[in-house]
Parts: structure tokens; C-alpha cells; sequence
């Protein structure tokens, strides 16, 4: 086991490259980078000097969309010394090659450069903003999961009864029902909007959260985290719980179950001493793109709506701003969590079941 995590472990750096290197590539072709951004708005208000967003921000990233003072309407009129020290200041006076190789060796040290807009180092915005994702995805997911596997085994072992057609209905209206609207219901209901005021409305923590005790800043913790994480909760179960409820049917019809009901055993020893074991495998393998999607993208609606700043908001804003140290921090983050959690998800499989080997794989 421990060549084939080493073998994985090296066949990540080419993967990272490789995956830089594509988005890198497309960005190229993105229109309206930052210094069109900044030549739209110096032409909008007919300025003659640089935007103070643009001082000090130059990068060792970013698009190539940039500009010809003939060819470009947005730069008509301006000065190509004006246009030549942009470029100079968001570090696109590099070839394309160069600033990517600059990019990827500084990423290789941790070092993201600051943002375009916020003159903020990408690292400590990134910092900033991971309590709120990790706090959002962790305890709905482990909600989910703690839901969804026990309901999911009950609803296989009643198939077919009025419990499993109940069940079954409650699951594809949860279904039906998108996380972000589930999220308005609840702050209308229990978040002051038209009946209750229960619970806060924004924020992670109420702002004297640091002069509270601990078991005080548990519970304030927990009643700002109750409505959001509830939000992704409901929308999230229902697909788990019918995948485990499947997987264990098709286990249940298997020879090796009606041997073991055939020598005595409960039912509760049949369904957790053997079944589980294979029906679990098939619901582990989807468990690394769940965190990595609810950590970093199933929560950004969520995070908007009951105005908490995670790592979801942050790389949709920098999209939109074409904010390109934060684009391409994050993805280099997000990458490096998601093939790590896939690593973390290979190892598990020997755990459940030692059976599998990936080291004898042909």
C-alpha cells in the first residue's frame, strides 16, 4: 500500500500541471481582462491617469486579452505608453510561457501574489475565508451522511412497505426543492422575515463573540450555522440516500446473504456484518467530489444569501472582477484538496474492504 500512495502522491505534481496549465491556456481567450476593465473605465470618465486599483498590482499571471490601440475600440484614443505600462503592471508585458512557468514556480512555494483589487495577499484572503467553507461543508456533510446511510439501509431493509413509499416521497420533494429556495423559506419563517425571529440572519458568529465563554461561543457557533447548514441539507441527502438504499438491495439479493440468514444470523448481523462492508464501497467513492463540491461550490449561493464571506464567494467574485491571482490561487487550492480526498477516498477502500489491493491491479 505504501508504493501505491507514493505512486500517487508523484502522479499528483503532473496532474497539477496539467490542470494549471489548461485554465491558464483558457483564460487567454477570456474577454475582458483587468486592463480592459481599467482602459473601459478610464475611457467611460475620460481620465488621463491610471486607475489607483491598477498601482501596485502587477502579477505574474493572468489574461492576455489585452489591447491595440487601433484595433480595440476601447482603446482608441489612448496613450500606448499609457496602455505599454498596464501591461508592465499586471506583468502581461511577458511572453505567454514565461508568465506561466512564474506563476507555477511561485505556487510551488505557497506564494499566490496579492489581488488585483483588494491589495490583499491571495493567502490571507483565502485563510480569511476558509472557516466559513470548511464550517459549511463539513457539518452538512456529515449530516448528510449521518441521515442519509441509516435511513437509506432501513428503507432497503422495508423495501417496498408504507414506510419506504413515504420516506421515498418526503426524499424526492426534498429533492425537488433547490438549497438556495429551501434557504429563503427558512429565513422568511424562522429568521425574523414574517413570522419568527429565532435565529441571526448573517455572519458565522455574533459580533461579541470573542468576549463570550466557550460553551457560549459553541452555541452562538451553532445557531448561525443551524439555517445554512440545514439549507444544504435538504438538498443533498435525498440523491445518498437512494444510492445507498440501491447499493444495498443489489447486495441483499446476493448468494452469500441467504447463506448467512440460512446459519442463524440476525438480521442486524446479515445487514452490518456483510452487507455493509459491500454496499458502502460504491457510496465512499462518491464522498471526495461531495466535500470537494460542497466546500467550494454547492455553498456559494448559501453564502450569499445569509451573507457569509467563504471560499465559494470569493472565486465567483474574482471570476467576475477577473481577479486572476485569486482565480488561479483557488483553483491551485481546490485541486490539491481534491486530489488529496481522492487519495484519501483509494485508502479508505482498503479499510472497509481489505480485499482490494490497488498495488495488484493489473
Amino acid at each position: 500500500m505504501a508504493n501505491y500512495i507514493l505512486k500517487r502522491i508523484l502522479l499528483m505534481i503532473p496532474t497539477l500541471f496539467g490542470i494549471m496549465l489548461v485554465n491558464f491556456i483558457l483564460v487567454q481567450f477570456a474577454p475582458g481582462g483587468p486592463i480592459d476593465q481599467i482602459i473601459e473605465q478610464m475611457s467611460s470618465t475620460d481620465s488621463g491617469t491610471v486607475s489607483t486599483r491598477a498601482t501596485g498590482a502587477a502579477s505574474d499571471m493572468g489574461s492576455s486579452s489585452l489591447v491595440d490601440g487601433g484595433n480595440n475600440p476601447a482603446a482608441r484614443g489612448l496613450d500606448p505608453e499609457l496602455l505599454a505600462e498596464l501591461e508592465k503592471q499586471f506583468g502581461f508585458d511577458k511572453p505567454l510561457h514565461e508568465r506561466f512557468f512564474i506563476m507555477i514556480w511561485n505556487y510551488a512555494t505557497f506564494d499566490f501574489g496579492d489581488s488585483y483589487y483588494q491589495d490583499t495577499p491571495v493567502v490571507d484572503l483565502v485563510l480569511d475565508r476558509l472557516p466559513v467553507s470548511i464550517s459549511l461543508g463539513l457539518w452538512s456533510l456529515m449530516l448528510i451522511y449521518m441521515i442519509s446511510i441509516p435511513l437509506g439501509v432501513h428503507k432497503a431493509v422495508k423495501d417496498g412497505t408504507r414506510f419506504d413509499i413515504w420516506t421515498s416521497a418526503v426524499i424526492f420533494v426534498a429533492y425537488a426543492i433547490p438549497g438556495f429556495l429551501f434557504a429563503i423559506i427558512l429565513i422568511i419563517v424562522f429568521a425574523g422575515g414574517s413570522y419568527f425571529d429565532w435565529f441571526p440572519l448573517r455572519g458565522l458568529v455574533s459580533d461579541n463573540w470573542a468576549e463570550m465563554s466557550l460553551p457560549g461561543k459553541i452555541r452562538d457557533y451553532f445557531w448561525h450555522l443551524a439555517l445554512p447548514i440545514t439549507s444544504l441539507t435538504i438538498g443533498g441527502f435525498a440523491t445518498l440516500t437512494m444510492l445507498t438504499k440501491n447499493s444495498f438491495l443489489e447486495e441483499i439479493s446476493k448468494q452469500f446473504v441467504l447463506t448467512a440468514r440460512a446459519k442463524g444470523l440476525t438480521e442486524g448481523q446479515v445487514m452490518y456484518g456483510h452487507v455493509f462492508r459491500n454496499a458502502m464501497l460504491i457510496v465512499i467513492a462518491g464522498f471526495p467530489a461531495a466535500l470537494i463540491g460542497i466546500l467550494f461550490t454547492g455553498s456559494m449561493l448559501i453564502e450569499v444569501i445569509f451573507s457569509l464571506n467563504g471560499i465559494g464567494l470569493l472565486g465567483f467574485e474574482a471570476v467576475i472582477t477577473r481577479d486572476y491571482p485569486i482565480m488561479f490561487g483557488t483553483l491551485f487550492v481546490f485541486t490539491i484538496f481534491g486530489l488529496i480526498l481522492n487519495l484519501i477516498g483509494d485508502i479508505t477502500y482498503t479499510l472497509i474492504d481489505p480485499r482490494i489491493d490497488f498495488e495488484t491491479r493489473e
